[in-house]
């Protein structure tokens, strides 16, 4: 019993976690895009730092070989012109700067590798931020779109404004016509009245007709 509570407090709140999610998804996904940018901006810090250090190196390099060029220069002049022992101190030197010119060459390759590395994964994280700035523009779209079918929804899908208009139309269109019950209502009192029971019996040829005809009319022109 317990664990089938269990079970139904963590559906419950996972649905609820769901329904919250839902209502505040515009919010989390700015939230999101803003740490994307923040771990993106200390990417880049990082990068700057690793081009620097790099750029640093490279001209200590240059400096330590241009160094050692010179002095190689000048231990053959001490050679040419016997002195050894100024040749052997200069070819010391040349052998010390040939040892740091290794070492700070493996930094700079070491260097140029890591900035390679993280200058691609800036590169990629700031098109993904594009990326997800245009979805969010699309998710506020959608969720405007959503908003406006709900109230339309709730405006015209009322069933009670809905049918109620429907009613009004049908009571207009179905009200019966004034002029028409005028007419039938004396065609009644007529009847009632035997008012026109002399015109009904002259039309069926009981007697002269009660009213001129558009054929007494002809056959009166054509006499004349």
């Amino acid at each position: 019993m317990i664990r089938t509570f269990r079970t139904l407090f963590v559906g419950a709140s996972a649905r609820a976690e769901e329904r919250v999610t839902d209502a505040f998804a515009l919010e989390l996904i700015d939230q999101k895009i803003r740490e994307t940018e923040m771990h993106l901006k200390a990417a880049k810090a990082t990068l700057a730092t690793l081009v620097q250090r790099q750029r640093s190196e490279k001209r200590l390099l240059d400096a330590i070989r241009a160094r050692s060029e010179s002095m190689a220069l000048r231990a053959r002049e001490a050679l040419d012109a016997g002195r050894d022992d100024m040749a052997r101190q200069a070819a010391e030197a040349i052998a010390t700067m040939e040892n740091e010119a290794a070492l700070r060459q493996e930094t700079l390759d070491r260097l140029e590798t890591q900035t390679t590395r993280l200058r691609a994964s800036v590169e990629a994280a700031h098109r993904r931020i594009i990326d997800l700035k245009q979805g969010a523009i699309t998710a506020r779209a959608i969720r405007r779109e959503q908003q406006m079918q709900t109230r339309l929804k709730t405006t015209i899908g009322s069933t009670s404004s809905a049918d109620e208009a429907q009613e009004l139309i049908t009571r207009v269109i179905g009200a019966d016509d004034p002029f028409e019950q005028s007419q039938i209502l004396s065609e009644i009192n007529a009847d009632l009245n035997h008012d026109n029971l002399e015109d009904r019996m002259a039309a069926r040829g009981f007697g002269p007709s009660t009213k001129v005809t558009a054929q007494d009319v002809l056959a009166r022109l054509k006499q004349d």
